[in-house]
């Protein structure tokens, strides 16, 4: 008996032949389908984009006020730092810089309730992102500040000061302690720079005539003019520097109206009607109103003294230090004065002084210091509480 022949396959069975069990359908019903799911796919990537966008727009619009109101240079970042870590050791001792960078994460929590409760829900580069679109809107809006600024100054100086030569708007080179006007709006309380030798040490920086942040400058003063025996009278009650931020928070319009002691005047309430006025016309909300600001604050007027200084110099780019002018100690130094005063006399003579820039810039009106506690105690309040007691005793007595 013969053997079968053996097969390539090394006798292995024949294999199986594979059934489809597909149901036939047409290669442009497919393509359709592949499309369509293509364009979904390219839909969710534009949303995803577009939520990205939003959040980026957001989170820089919301930036525009931190140099405005929080710090002028200091990174975000450290105040994170600083509040992780005293999360971390709450009951060590604190450096005055510490303390500094506290006071501004607290600060930021203010100007955005929202930014302690969003830091702790994102991950770490989430959060980065968000700390750098913050940064790009606060750098940007001290730009703008920044321009606004160097062509009002200019005006305003040549009104207020009379120069023989105007300032141009549009240059800085013939600003700073070379111009007399800018250079007695600049010069230091403790000297009078209508006397030549004063004027000739600041202008060849001699080491008798230092100016640094270590002075107040003139122009923060009322009319210009310190006392020397008192030098805190008068101090930033200056009519540029109640302009400068006035241009800054308000509106540049609004800066020419600082006579008077703000009677009749409400910024945001005006604002409010222009936009209602406006019949869909696109008014430009200010400052103010976007952050929710109705009282003035120490450092928003810290923030508009070093923008007023940088105007009337001759400086044409940010830098922290100028000469021997450091604007970040300015900066301090300003904060420090309405923040850390010595006893509660100096305390009283702040808030007062706070009180008077309110009324200045946003005018007599106090609604928003009608606190839950203070309507409380007000007759209709009160009225409603008599009313209820007198319902009671009279139930009580049937």
């Amino acid at each position: 008996m013969s053997m079968p022949e053996s097969n390539c396959a090394g006798n292995l069975p024949a294999p199986t032949t594979v059934v489809s069990l597909c149901v036939s359908t047409s290669p442009q019903a497919r393509a359709k389908r592949k499309i369509a799911a293509l364009v979904e796919e390219v839909e969710n990537l534009k949303q995803e984009k577009a939520i990205k966008q939003r959040k980026t727009t957001y989170y820089v619009s919301q930036g525009r006020a931190l140099r405005r109101m929080v710090v002028l240079y200091c990174p975000l970042e450290d105040l994170v730092a600083e509040n992780d870590r005293r999360c971390k050791d709450s009951d060590g001792d604190h450096t005055i810089e510490q303390n500094c960078l506290q006071r501004g994460y607290i600060e930021l929590s203010k100007t955005l309730p929202w930014f302690h409760e969003k830091l702790a829900s994102l991950d770490f580069e989430e959060s980065e992102d968000m700390l750098k679109q913050l940064k790009r809107g606060a750098d940007s809006a001290r730009g703008d500040d920044t321009g606004t600024l160097k062509e009002l100054v200019a005006s305003w100086v040549n009104i207020e000061c009379r120069p023989p030569s105007f300032l141009r708007a549009d240059d800085k080179h013939h600003r700073g302690f070379v111009n007399d006007a800018c250079g007695k709006l600049l010069c230091p309380a403790e000297w009078c720079w209508e006397d030549p030798v004063v004027r000739a040490g600041i202008r060849d920086r001699t080491t008798a005539f230092i100016v640094s942040e270590n002075s107040w400058p003139m122009f923060m003063y009322e009319n210009y003019e310190a006392d020397a025996k008192n030098l805190e009278r008068g101090l930033f009650k200056s009519k540029l520097l109640v302009m400068g931020f006035k241009a800054i928070f308000t509106s540049p319009s609004s800066a020419n109206e600082v006579d008077g002691d703000g009677d009749g005047i409400d910024i945001i309430e005006n604002h409010r009607r222009a936009r209602r006025r406006s019949d869909h016309a696109k008014v430009k909300t200010c400052v103010a109103s976007i952050i929710g600001m109705r009282k003035v604050t120490p450092r928003a007027i810290a923030y508009a003294a070093c923008q007023i200084r940088f105007a009337l110099s001759n400086i044409t780019s940010w830098r922290t230090v100028d000469g021997d002018f450091d604007y970040q100690l300015f900066w301090n130094n300003i904060v420090d004065f309405f923040e850390d005063p010595p006893g509660p006399a100096a305390l009283a003579r702040v808030n007062k002084l706070l009180e008077w820039w309110t009324r200045k810039v946003f005018g007599r009106n106090h609604r928003q210091d009608l606190t839950p506690d203070v309507i409380l105690h007000i007759s209709v309040n009160s009225l409603a509480s008599q009313r209820q007691q007198m319902e009671d005793a009279a139930f009580d007595s049937n």
